[in-house]
């Protein structure tokens, strides 16, 4: 067994279950104060896609907004697979550029950000390998420190020259992608909600305040694992259940490359986590020792990002309801708001 097969066997939740729950929610949080609906930043990720399938099911695709918002380092083939998504669903697509405000207010101004601004092999096979070389660890975990090097001048160093305007833009980006959305949102009579899931919270993997971090997140109870579980579920289109998740921040820089790791170890891990399993029960799941301490020292370092008045519409860890798996066993699942 393969560890994605595991993990999906790990995870495994009761969509149906799940869906029936998840419409519940979405139609509760839309009334009686928004009249206009639901809007949503439709990315053409896998995230989104289920958003959107369960918000039209909940409210009928009339009373479902979406925008794609695209900019200078966008892939242009992520617009094509966020049209795919909205015309599956037969809601009406719209898109609009930010690139002139983006670069008004100097989120492409600085050198790293020209450096990398047009090769993406170069930025996922030699400059994310080098500055790990130099600084012993990824970049977005030099992000979760928030400052603190813990003497070691070096890291500091090479993360103040290079990652941190890189950072700062990608930052300054999904806060105005969240202006954009909420004044859309203002003028349609819509209430917002967003994409992000329970891997993201637990990891920090979201800019707080941004786009990814909106007050209404259906998803943010179940890992990606499940997230992809309720896409098979519901019919999302197979080429976007396939692609590799991005955070639309570098090209050629996919989460997992971003993350170090991919979705079913980093899920498996959060899992263990919250389970209370030990370094040995999860390697017994095939898992290096090295990568869960990767797991766990981004679940720890990236607490300061967590909101504790976020509360998930459903629960998929093991004391949730949703489990397949059989194991009763509770855990201390959602702390602070996403489980960390």
């Amino acid at each position: 067994m393969t560890l994605a097969e595991r993990a999906e066997q790990l995870l495994a939740i009761d969509a149906g279950r799940a869906v029936e729950r998840l419409v519940d929610y979405i139609r509760r949080a839309r009334e009686p104060r928004c009249a206009g609906g639901v809007l949503m930043g439709l990315s053409g990720g896998l995230d989104s896609a289920v958003l959107a399938s369960l918000a039209v099911r909940a409210l009928g695709r009339e009373l479902v907004h979406v925008v794609f918002l695209g900019e200078r380092d966008t892939d242009p083939d992520t617009a094509r697979k966020s049209r795919l998504v909205a015309e599956w669903q037969g809601l009406a697509w719209e898109c609009e550029d930010i690139t002139p405000e983006i670069r008004a207010k100097g989120h492409y101004s600085s050198g790293a950000m020209r450096a990398t601004a047009r090769w993406g092999f170069l930025n996922r096979h030699v400059l994310y390998r080098l500055y790990r070389l130099v600084t012993g660890e990824m970049p977005f975990m030099s992000t979760l420190r928030n400052g603190d090097f813990d003497r070691r001048p070096v890291a500091r160093f090479t993360y103040r020259l290079t990652i941190r305007h890189v950072e700062a833009a990608f930052n300054g980006r999904q806060l105005h992608r969240r202006e954009v959305i909420e004044r859309r949102a203002s003028a349609a009579g819509a209430c917002i909600i967003g994409a992000a899931n329970r891997s993201e919270g637990m990891t920090g993997w979201f800019v707080p305040g941004g786009a990814d971090d909106m007050p209404f997140q259906p998803l943010m109870g179940l890992y990606k694992t499940q997230v992809r579980q309720l896409a098979r579920h519901l019919g999302v289109p197979e080429e976007i259940i396939r692609q590799a998740p991005s955070p639309d921040m570098m090209r050629g820089v996919t989460d997992e490359v971003a993350l170090g790791i991919a979705y079913e170890k980093l899920d498996i891990v959060l899992d263990g986590i919250e389970r209370g399993r030990t370094d040995e029960e999860l390697m017994g799941e095939g898992l290096r020792r090295r990568e869960i301490r990767l797991v766990r020292e981004m679940n720890r370092l990236s607490e300061w990002k967590r909101n504790p008045a976020h509360v998930a519409a459903v629960d998929g860890g093991i004391g949730g309801g949703l489990r397949m798996n059989g194991d009763k066993t509770s855990a201390a699942c959602l702390r602070q708001g996403y489980g960390g």
